[in-house]
């Protein structure tokens, strides 16, 4: 076994360990097993929350904490990173316009607002940045990114000429876009949407209809917020020249996919392809034997583009000869599909029956002994 190669690339296990620290449990136990393996951590996320905290920790980043505008319009503590090349920024939505930010008596998609993630673009962009990653998952909006817009410049302009408030429940309002205070650097910057949702802005697949009730909306406010962001849409046409209702994924985070493809030059991708490409992790697969990935729950969905499984199909898509291994909190129904799809053996890391808030607590060390039987076996 002397020299052998360890890619280790996990995802987060929510609530109990980031990615990095997984690579970190992952290596204790390996090395107790095989002391002189080779340990190359890149840690994974998949677009979604702990994003931000991978790409970060993968290439030797730094985290930004900043104040903006929360969705209901009060100051919240919003966190994007910087990655170790530093001209890319990576943002998560929910970081500054998230459901987390609202609660069972105060979510309403008629007033909530992406102005605080635009404020996070703003300041990212004032800081140098050419290129933003932006996770939309998560959000308690719906307001087609017009907040968002709003802060980098954009005017949104009833026929009276005066502003709009913020919200989707009044773009119906909407007359005309005013784009002469656009932020001036925005047109050098290239923003790739971190995202897995396919919904267009409107329709019974869009954004309204299918995450509209999750944020507070009653099926009257649906009708009334997709009818708000068709009319919005339209308007964005004739401004802009850009038609986004029906657009393959417009629908994301109330609409903010939509408002960045027409606001910003951007481009939307699934997001562990984004982080597989930031984190060059092919490049470290070729020559590894070994690739540990896992998550806190793996079952028959891991195949439809969690973490895990774009860790697999990029280890196999290189380095056909790699076995991939998978830890996880929990091992769900259907893994065995799994195994054709580059896995060649999944494992549980829980030890026995104990409360959630136990194996929570011990998830680190649950990983490490995992992983040390299985650098034994492998030994």
């Amino acid at each position: 076994m002397m020299g052998k190669v360890f890619v280790l690339a996990p995802d987060s296990f929510k609530e109990s360990m980031t990615a990095k620290e997984v690579c970190e449990a992952m290596e204790t136990g390996i090395r107790r097993a095989i002391p002189d393996a080779q340990c190359i951590h890149v840690p994974m996320a998949d677009g979604g929350e702990g994003t931000v905290q991978s790409l970060v920790d993968a290439t030797g980043g730094i985290l930004i904490d900043k104040e903006v505008t929360g969705p209901l319009g009060t100051p919240v503590q919003a966190r994007y990173g910087i990655l170790g090349d530093g001209k890319t920024g990576v943002i998560e939505m929910a970081s500054a316009s998230g459901i987390h930010h609202v609660n069972k008596d105060t979510k309403n998609p008629l007033v909530t607002t992406t102005l605080g993630t635009g404020e996070l673009i703003r300041d990212c962009i004032g800081r140098g940045i050419s290129e933003i990653i932006l996770g939309v998952g998560g959000s308690a909006t719906n307001d087609g990114g017009a907040g968002m817009a709003s802060a980098l410049g954009y005017r949104f302009l009833d026929k009276d000429g005066l502003e709009l408030p913020p919200g989707g429940g009044f773009l119906d309002r909407l007359e005309r876009i005013d784009t002469a205070q656009v932020l001036p650097q925005l047109q050098n910057v290239r923003f790739l949407v971190a995202s897995d949702v396919t919904n267009p802005l409107c329709g019974e697949r869009g954004a309204s209809a299918v995450f509209g009730p999750q944020k507070g909306a009653t099926p009257e406010m649906v009708k009334t917020l997709d009818r708000n962001l068709r009319h919005y849409s339209t308007v964005i046409s004739r401004a802009l020249g850009i038609d986004i209702a029906d657009i393959p994924g417009a629908g994301a985070a109330g609409g903010l996919g939509g408002g960045l493809l027409a606001f910003t030059k951007a481009t939307m991708k699934k997001g562990i392809e984004i982080v597989i490409e930031y984190t060059r992790l092919k490049e470290k697969l070729k020559a590894a034997d070994y690739c540990f990935t896992g998550e806190g729950g793996i079952d028959f969905q891991t195949k439809f583009g969690k973490a895990p499984f774009g860790v697999a199909q990029a280890a196999k898509s290189v380095n056909p000869d790699i076995k991939v291994i998978a830890l996880a909190g929990y091992i769900g129904v259907d893994i065995e599909t799994l195994y054709d799809e580059g896995f060649n053996a999944i494992f549980g890391i829980v030890p026995g029956a104990a409360a959630l808030e136990t194996l929570l607590a011990e998830g680190q060390a649950n990983v490490t002994r995992t992983a040390e039987s299985i650098a034994r076996l492998l030994r």
